[in-house]
């Protein structure tokens, strides 16, 4: 386990050198480790190494560690596709939903969010690969989705989210990152404040950050290669 605190600080070490490469602060990107598939024990041996931001893709899955953690003070993100039937689980258990992507689903977790709890911290999840298997808003769609979204109660919109399709093409996925920081800036200029840019993962983080990332969501990296689902 002690390669986990290597790995982490290895990644954090990346960071910092992509964000002095952008003339950036590290303190302004945030790191999320993804710890899908990964036990508990996985999760506990890193927020022992000082890590407090966790992503995780599964709802049963996440709420078993969130469970087992709960001693911990960590900081959960939901990070993969949201079903409608799972709003519920996600608003009571989570403080961030980084993948909204459609009203329907806003809509159900607004109502869902306990009221005792602080307001859910959200991101719109948008395509910008154009991929017909891929979830996300398209561009085009964001900008009412946004509106509606920031209207709800028990949510704060944030920023946007995007997972890019894979490619070695260093300046092709700088492209893709930089759409969405565009789009983030147009929604900004049309009156909404958005803080937040969750985009960069193990291969891609330099490209996210040169872009203006704020959050990369880092699994393999930390973790190592992902186990079976």
């Amino acid at each position: 386990m002690a390669t986990i605190e290597n790995n982490l600080q290895a990644v954090k070490k990346r960071i910092a050198s992509a964000c002095a490469g952008a003339g950036r602060s590290a303190d302004e990107v945030l790191l999320v480790a993804v710890t899908k598939t990964f036990p508990p024990e996985a999760v506990r041996e890193a927020a022992r190494a000082g890590q407090r931001d966790f992503g995780e893709n599964y709802v049963q899955e996440a709420l078993t560690k969130i469970e087992s953690l709960a001693d911990s003070r960590l900081v959960w993100h939901f990070i993969g596709p949201i079903q409608s039937n799972k709003t519920r689980a996600i608003a009571e258990a989570f403080q961030w939903a980084h993948s909204v992507d459609r009203e329907k689903v806003a809509v159900r977790l607004s109502e869902a969010r306990p009221a005792h709890l602080p307001a859910l911290q959200v991101c719109i999840e948008v395509n910008v690969s154009g991929e017909q298997t891929k979830s996300g808003v398209a561009p085009e769609a964001l900008p009412a989705l946004a509106r509606t979204v920031h209207a709800l109660p028990r949510l704060r919109l944030r920023g946007l989210m995007a997972i890019p399709e894979p490619t070695a093409d260093l300046e092709l996925a700088r492209r893709r990152f930089r759409l969405v920081r565009e789009l983030r800036d147009e929604l900004n200029r049309s009156g909404l404040a958005l803080d937040t840019l969750s985009m960069g993962m193990s291969a891609d983080l330099e490209a996210a950050i040169a872009e203006g990332a704020t959050m990369v969501r880092v699994g393999t990296a930390i973790f190592g290669a992902r186990k079976a689902a």
